[in-house]
């Protein structure tokens, strides 16, 4: 008789042990191993009889190739992170903290989408259909949307195939229910539903969008596998009074793609120049403020670079950076001393990525290192110069990548001047625009300030 042994599985990442354990030692995630049972085999593990497949292969030479239709969703931001607009039968799970703006967001595209004639299915799990009115009534949404309360899972099913909506929101999938047993928004509960909402989208080819939840450090909350089944991935996150949207997964589009909406009384309303934007309030002769031309993601941004250099009454002078890697900074400073012998050991230096965003890119470096130099010096940048390149440990100014999209989005601000790596001066094509190619960080000294 063939032996069955018990084994535990972690819900979470698919785990095995021999015994239940508090913690999985593969994702970390507390209390997520259940039992099952694996089906008995024969003592050797093999059949003599030999095993018939069940499904047919194909050659991939031979599959058809297929356009994925995309439907536009009203809102230009929004379809620059999906990747032109809705996919058919495509599942999305947006992330974000609560109050950040999800659900108006996704009421705005049900609205622009319902005004064209398109169906649109709107499951309200967290909130009731007065409440959503009163949002509605808010932000001038007067559409025709179908609406409903129920949570199952089969019913969403079962509404998708009678109404063929073009659009489903679920807000959210924490509050989606299966007919089996088990508390709702639990990790098999989240788990379950997102397969079985994903496969009714594929089957009706309806394109569906799942609001989950966040966790303290900003992840979806749920099995991680939830985020394995659906097709994209976006996060929605506040910097200031702006909302950055996000592309983490897209199997239809780029990875890395950045939408910018400004919060107002009516709405998320989509920032088409991020860049005049952040630049806005930027101090006209102040020493210290560089314009940099860097990228967040695959988003091209003009971004303001600030230091500030104070004398310090301690013996250590303090480094604070804000919305830049520290590590870097602290080598930009390293290399300012040696290199061009500037002296900062009695100055407290301050740098700052001003907007409130955080960057992690190698081409603020010589940005970063003509705001200091400007700030010591009390030398302000002259106007109309843009600054990107990346710093190496003997004061050499290296490549960085995507510097034609770097020298394009300079161009369209109306900048003169670029002082750029010496590669970037083949990639221009604008002759309104002039491209200092620079080898050091003494070149691009001389190059600004003669």
């Amino acid at each position: 008789m063939a032996r069955v042994q018990t084994q535990y599985k972690c819900s979470s990442c698919g785990y095995t042990a021999a015994k239940t354990l508090g913690r999985c030692p593969s994702c970390s995630a507390w209390n997520s191993f259940e039992e099952v049972t694996p089906v008995a085999s024969s003592k050797s593990g093999f059949s003599s009889a030999p095993r018939v497949p069940s499904s047919a292969v194909v050659r991939l030479n031979t599959v058809a190739m297929q356009e994925e239709p995309r439907t536009p969703s009203g809102v230009s931001e929004l379809d620059r992170v999906l990747g032109g607009g809705w996919v058919a039968g495509g599942v999305v799970l947006l992330g974000g903290e609560p109050g950040i703006g999800k659900s108006t967001l996704l009421l705005q595209v049900a609205d622009h989408l319902a005004k064209r004639g398109e169906k649109v299915l709107y499951v309200a799990g967290e909130e009731s259909l007065e409440q959503v009115r009163l949002r509605a009534v808010r932000l001038g949404v007067e559409s025709d949307i179908l609406m409903t309360r129920d949570t199952n899972a089969d019913g969403i099913a079962a509404l998708l195939e009678f109404e063929r909506p073009k659009l489903t929101i679920v807000d959210s999938i924490q509050t989606v229910q299966v007919d089996e047993g088990g508390a709702t928004g639990s990790v098999s509960q989240v788990r379950e539903a997102t397969a079985r909402l994903t496969r009714a989208a594929k089957e009706t080819g309806c394109a569906m969008v799942l609001v989950g939840h966040v966790t303290k450090d900003g992840t979806v909350a749920g099995p991680k596998v939830m985020e394995h089944i659906v097709d994209a991935v976006l996060m929605l996150e506040s910097v200031g009074h702006y909302r950055l949207l996000r592309s983490v997964k897209n199997r239809f589009g780029s990875v890395g793609e950045l939408g910018v909406f400004d919060m107002q009384e009516r709405g998320l309303i989509a920032v088409d120049n991020p860049s005049s934007a952040f630049l806005a309030e930027r101090p006209v002769g102040v020493p210290g403020s560089v314009i940099a031309a860097t990228m967040d993601g695959q988003r091209p941004l003009l971004l303001e670079v600030q230091a500030l250099a104070a004398k310090t009454p301690y013996p250590s002078p303090k480094r604070v950076s804000v919305g830049l890697d520290a590590r870097r900074v602290d080598v930009i400073l390293a290399v300012l001393e040696r290199r061009l012998e500037l002296s900062l050991g009695g100055l407290d230096v301050y740098v700052n990525l001003a907007g409130g965003l955080r960057v992690v890119d190698p081409g603020l470096d010589l940005a970063l290192a003509l705001a200091v130099y400007s700030a010591v010096m009390m030398k302000p940048m002259p106007e109309g110069i843009a600054v990107f390149a990346e710093v190496g440990l003997a004061g050499e100014v290296r490549s960085v990548s995507q510097s034609a999209r770097r020298i394009t989005e300079a161009q369209r601000s109306g900048l003169q001047r670029l002082v750029a790596p010496p590669g970037a001066a083949k990639i221009g094509t604008s002759k309104s625009s002039d491209i200092v190619a620079v080898k050091s960080v003494k070149d691009a000294i001389r190059a600004v300030w003669g």
